[in-house]
């Protein structure tokens, strides 16, 4: 498996558990970005690069080290965390060619516009046809909601061996779920990048916070657009926290000590907080774009509002944190849906399995 994750070592108690798993029904290899190592993994081939050449350094290393790596394991399958992976080794593959599964986790459209420096809008249109050739080459691909799964079969004219959700640890998430705070707080988690549009957020929280002079706005998260949030607590000491990073036992106790679960962004795939924030018996009001509205039901477990809108946000925001008995419905289909829903690491390993196995018993090739 390739992808642009970073990974600390030894792996987080949830990230171990899902690869403990995995690795016991298929001999997967990972290349990935090296985090904190304190401890080797011989599942893990992790590519350190210096900070100010972060993710540009790592797709520049990536050929040669997944060329050793290939002929190291021979392996049977190659399964790429998004297209451009796919596209970055490609012409390794042409020469000994391992059956190739890309996964779809988004738009890829978004990555050269709506994340890091502005920079890379300049080479947005390059980026996307990189990322519909590393889709047209794999034999197979692999997406997380029908909106991901849409995607895949515009770029490549056939549905995907497999749909399935991340995985993420709901262990840290499935304690009794508790009664909803006093005070009215708004959780938002995630990086601060363009994609997950902040400014919204704080435009939408300066309308709501005189309406609601007792709420809370609790925002996690570290990015280049971290100014924008400490603006925000700078004009509302008393309504607003900024917290860098959180882990997921500490998330968990966020949504406990939380109304709702807010996101502002341009562009999802299906975001693994929602999940989160389901199993605590928490709403969500998000931006309906992307595979939010896969999972997102507004009047069941949540409110869906339009993008780049600061106004509607507001308005859906104070409407359920000013209504406790709208926000305990609410909870409860989010808490319904979240129990359908749930993985477990080794549920999650099956699928992986059996896309491995779709994936080999087809008998066309690549289209490379």
């Amino acid at each position: 498996m390739i992808g642009a994750t970073q990974y600390d070592l030894p792996l987080a108690p949830g990230l171990a558990r899902k690869w403990d798993a995995v690795t016991e029904l298929v001999d997967m290899h990972i290349i990935g970005r090296r985090g904190v190592v304190e401890q080797e993994d011989p599942r893990f081939r992790l590519i350190g690069t210096p900070d100010a050449i972060g993710g540009a350094g790592f797709y520049a290393a990536l050929p040669l080290i997944a060329a050793s790596e290939m002929r190291r394991h021979r392996p049977d399958v190659v399964i790429t965390q998004s297209p451009y992976e796919a596209f970055a080794c490609f012409a390794l593959w042409r020469r000994r060619p391992p059956k190739l599964i890309v996964e779809l986790h988004g738009d890829w459209r978004t990555a050269s516009r709506l994340y890091g420096s502005p920079l890379r809008r300049t080479y947005a249109a390059l980026a996307d046809r990189a990322a519909v050739a590393g889709l047209r080459w794999a034999d197979e691909t692999r997406t997380l909601s029908p909106f991901t799964a849409g995607l895949a079969k515009d770029a490549t004219g056939k549905e995907p061996v497999a749909n399935y959700t991340t995985y993420f640890d709901l262990e840290s998430f499935t304690e009794e779920v508790k009664p909803l705070p006093k005070r009215p707080t708004v959780a938002w988690v995630g990086v601060l990048e363009g994609y997950k549009n902040p400014q919204v957020l704080a435009d939408a929280w300066r309308l709501v916070a005189p309406q609601l002079p007792d709420a809370q706005l609790v925002v996690v998260g570290q990015g280049p657009l971290q100014p924008i949030i400490g603006e925000l607590a700078e004009e509302h000491p008393d309504q607003v926290r900024a917290v860098p990073r959180l882990e997921p036992p500490e998330v968990a106790g966020l949504l406990d000590d939380s109304t709702l679960l807010a996101m502002s962004s341009e562009s999802e795939g299906v975001p693994r907080v929602i999940m989160e924030a389901f199993t605590r018996g928490r709403a969500v009001v998000c931006t309906a774009v992307g595979g939010i509205p896969d999972v997102v039901k507004p009047e069941h477990n949540g409110l869906l509002v339009e993008p780049g809108n600061p106004e509607e946000l507001a308005s859906a925001l104070v409407r359920i944190l000013g209504d406790p008995e709208l926000a305990e419905r609410l909870g409860r289909g989010a808490l319904e849906d979240a129990q359908q829903a749930r993985w477990s690491p080794p549920t999650y390993a099956r699928a992986v399995r059996e896309m491995v196995d779709s994936t080999l018993a087809d008998p066309v090739s690549s289209q490379a």
